[in-house]
């Protein structure tokens, strides 16, 4: 951590905590701010327009400021919460891509906890809380985040499959792979980066491995995936956590792995009344998380409950997979409508409902045995609830409901 005390910009849960460790009087910037005044931690907050950058040596950015803002253009010497810390930042292992990036880092550090492991970032700890004596830090990454690093560098590089996601603030879906990749050009000569195979890699002195399928991280790194109980995506999360801690420390703990529990609303199973499977996958708030939801029970007849705010995603590769399965959409929320077209011109059987209220009562009076009902939105959740977990919740409440 630099000893200069940072201009802070946003006033959000990264930068409010290294204002805290600093013991406060920092400068904050925010857009959101009208009229300048003092917190409680003798911070001093003014608009973002107050900005000047002569009274400035060092910028601190909170993650979500776009590239296009106007402080992220003016700040002279821009730093991110990893490059503010890279230099109190102990033997680190940052995860991205585009979906299962909290599950991994959850997972890895349920394994390595035993070895002094905490973890932060994007998982919702900032780095100013996290401890700089424990062994190794796991940090799940946001690509606004790696956007804005460029001095800190982590030790091993996990970077699960991505798909375009966010391009409202990365603009092109080039730009989005690019800063997904960010890490691999600060790496070192030895360091592991766990790559998906396909994607554009820049020039790295690290060690990568490019993966494309369970079969090829059980092949490559000798581990036996009918030893972990899990399936789809989650497999795949703990094979590559696996990985890592057979390169780290030659140790593959499949009993481990096997005692750790998924948060809510991820793939969560839950039977009905009539003891017919429902599935609460409210996080899947992107085009991914929804993909891998569908390959994770391709096997049965799917009754898939989608829609919300899709934030500009290029839907195809979704509706080229539904294609290929038996499935009924019933579609909810802001791109209700553009769901149900699209439904229709891919000729895929399709229910207008616009709530989960409506889809929920609409797949109970269609349900057939071995039928599964998903709740995968592929998108975010601001345009009917508070949140994912909203959303997720009543949708539980509404199945536990039915009657027999």
């Amino acid at each position: 951590m630099t000893t200069t005390k940072p201009t802070l910009f946003g006033y959000g849960l990264t930068t409010k905590a290294i204002a805290k460790k600093l013991g406060g009087g920092c400068n904050f910037f925010d857009d959101n701010v009208k009229e300048a005044y003092t917190d409680e931690m003798g911070n001093h907050l003014y608009p973002s327009s107050a900005f000047d950058t002569n009274k400035s040596q060092l910028e601190v950015t909170t993650p979500s400021l776009p590239p296009h803002h106007p402080l992220i253009q003016r700040a002279k010497n821009l730093y991110s919460e990893y490059d503010y810390f890279a230099n109190s930042m102990p033997f680190s292992i940052w995860i991205s891509g585009t979906n299962g990036k909290t599950t991994t880092t959850q997972m890895l550090t349920h394994l390595l906890e035993k070895r002094g492991a905490v973890n932060g970032g994007n998982i919702g700890t900032p780095l100013a809380e996290l401890d700089p004596a424990k062994n190794i830090w796991i940090l799940e990454s946001s690509s606004f985040t790696l956007h804005h690093t460029h001095i800190a560098s982590p030790n091993i590089y996990l970077l699960l499959p991505i798909t375009p996601d966010h391009l409202d603030w990365h603009k092109t879906p080039e730009q989005y792979e690019a800063d997904k990749l960010k890490p691999l050009l600060t790496m070192k000569e030895g360091e592991l980066a766990l790559i998906p195979k396909g994607l554009n890699l820049p020039q790295t002195d690290a060690f990568v491995v490019e993966y494309d399928s369970t079969e090829f991280l059980e092949s490559y790194f000798n581990l036996d995936a009918k030893q972990i109980n899990f399936k789809g995506a989650f497999l795949e999360d703990a094979l590559l956590s696996l990985a890592i801690t057979k390169v780290l420390f030659d140790e593959v703990d499949y009993a481990q792995i096997n005692t750790f529990v998924k948060d809510a609303h991820r793939q969560e199973e839950l039977r009905d009344a009539q003891n017919r499977l429902w599935v609460n996958d409210s996080k899947a708030t992107n085009l991914d998380a929804t993909l891998q939801a569908l390959k994770g029970y391709k096997e049965n007849y799917i009754r898939l409950i989608i829609g919300g705010e899709d934030k500009g995603v290029e839907l195809s590769p979704l509706f080229a997979l539904m294609k290929t399965l038996d499935i009924t959409i019933y579609t909810i929320g802001k791109n209700s409508q553009k769901l149900h077209t699209l439904a229709e011109q891919n000729q895929i059987d399709s229910c207008e409902c616009k709530t989960i209220k409506e889809a929920v009562s609409a797949i109970d009076k269609a349900f057939n045995e071995d039928d599964i009902a998903l709740l995968s939105p592929a998108g975010a959740s601001f345009d009917q609830f508070n949140s994912y977990k909203h959303r997720g919740d009543t949708f539980m409440n509404l199945v536990k409901e039915l009657k027999k």
